[in-house]
């Protein structure tokens, strides 16, 4: 039986907590600006780009290779610096039943800490662990983080 798994995701940061938060909650649509290695485009599908129930449609490289996926905007608490997306179709959903990603961010001494968590449920069990899809998180959180520092 399948079953929901879980994986944390955790990327120090240099940028202000509530910086880093505001470029994922109110910003997505100048991602493909902050992470350009990363993310090619993003489009907005339905609803408007901030509100609960949007949906996205991103382009972006994983593992080298071009790839496209449609969320929804699930969820988003600005008190706690969380947001959470579940994906609807795309790339990963060759491989995944479900896929919910929550970010959440945290002041960490200077800077702050991100912690995206990864909850997801594989087709069968040849479909490996998501680990490349960490270091996905991993790198774009980087990638805003140095564009939010470069922009001051």
């Amino acid at each position: 039986m399948a079953q929901i798994r879980r994986m944390d995701c955790k990327v120090e940061v240099k940028s202000s907590a509530d910086r880093f938060f505001d470029a994922f909650n109110t910003k997505a649509h100048l991602m493909p600006k902050m992470s350009t290695r990363l993310i090619s485009d993003v489009k907005l599908l339905q609803g408007d780009w901030n509100s609960l129930g949007s949906v996205r449609m991103w382009d972006y490289a994983s593992q080298g290779k071009s790839a496209a996926c449609k969320e929804v905007r699930e969820n988003v608490d600005e008190k706690n610096r969380t947001i959470i997306y579940s994906i609807l179709e795309g790339e990963i959903s060759n491989y995944y039943k479900t896929w919910k990603s929550t970010l959440n961010v945290t002041p960490k001494g200077e800077g702050s800490l991100a912690k995206w968590t990864i909850e997801y449920e594989k087709k069968n069990d040849h479909v490996p662990e998501p680990l490349n899809y960490c270091d996905f998180y991993a790198i774009w959180s980087k990638d805003v983080d140095a564009y939010l520092l470069n922009a001051k």
